[in-house]
């Protein structure tokens, strides 16, 4: 059994910081699972709260079992807030942010992290974000060369409550590591290895100091990663593994217009696995 949740989020009611590419996203990753085989659902703006991705989540990995292939495509603004039990080097816990974040907050990589836990061993969980992981509030935040475009960045200011808000802007700009989001044991390593399994492999749309964009391909908008990614797969060839997809993303991005790093995250045998299979 094959199946896919694909979320994309444009409308961030109470932010001021709407995106263009986010449903585009999700309709492509759809098209493309579907193609593929996949059982795909699809959480759009208003639909993609944070009760209702938990949901999702967890509905498509209590039903699988052994042998069974899982994606979840993210696509909407990342964030972070101050961690709050000491597991992350940076002191910063990562975030993806659904529909309603300025009422109910964000989804931490935390809890994913013990969400994607519940799979059934042998479950091949893939989970596919297009947004930002961490960064400070202000870099980047302006049009790249003759292409207008804008990061997939919240800035926590923008939903935390005054008192952690302070807390926040305590904290030292965000380092140059990558680190998953959700994918990677409690203790995040750089390079997980098969003495350290994530609970699911992660591409990610940048690293975790940096920032994914919000750009337009032919009058479309759409993400760069998520363009990338999507164009590179059609030529990929159909036993091309994780691991080989990740490095024909890499021949395009980061770019000048673009300056983000792709990451791929996950422990050898996930990475020899072959594409959405």
């Amino acid at each position: 059994m094959k199946l896919a949740l694909c979320i994309g989020i444009n409308d961030y009611p109470g932010t001021e910081n709407d995106l263009a590419g986010c449903r585009n996203d999700a309709d492509d990753w759809a098209g493309a699972l579907v193609a593929r085989g996949f059982d795909t659902r699809l959480l759009l703006d208003a639909s993609a709260t944070g009760a209702a991705i938990r949901a999702g989540i967890r509905d498509l990995l209590a039903s699988t079992s052994a042998g069974d292939a899982v994606v979840i495509t993210y696509s909407g603004h990342g964030t972070w807030l101050p961690d709050a039990d000491g597991d992350e080097p940076d002191h910063r816990d990562e975030a993806i942010c659904p529909h309603d974040i300025a009422a109910n907050g964000p989804l931490l990589d935390d809890e994913l992290h013990d969400m994607f836990a519940l799979a059934a061993p042998g479950v091949r969980t893939v989970l596919i974000s297009d947004s930002c992981h961490s960064g400070t509030l202000t870099r980047l935040h302006h049009p790249i060369g003759d292409h207008p475009s804008r990061t997939r960045f919240l800035p926590p200011a923008t939903f935390l409550p005054p008192h952690q808000h302070l807390r926040a802007a305590q904290l030292p700009p965000a380092g140059p590591a990558p680190r998953p989001l959700a994918a990677a044991p409690r203790t995040k390593p750089r390079e997980a290895t098969t003495d350290q399994r994530p609970t699911a492999l992660l591409l990610a749309g940048c690293r975790d100091a940096e920032y994914s964009y919000d750009a337009t391909f032919d009058e479309r908008p759409n993400g760069a990663f998520t363009y990338v990614a999507l164009s590179t797969l059609n030529r990929l060839a159909p036993t091309a593994t994780y691991r080989e997809w990740m490095r024909a993303i890499r021949t395009t991005l980061p770019s000048q217009d673009y300056p983000q790093t792709p990451a791929l995250r996950g422990t050898g045998e996930q990475l020899a696995w072959p594409l959405l299979a």
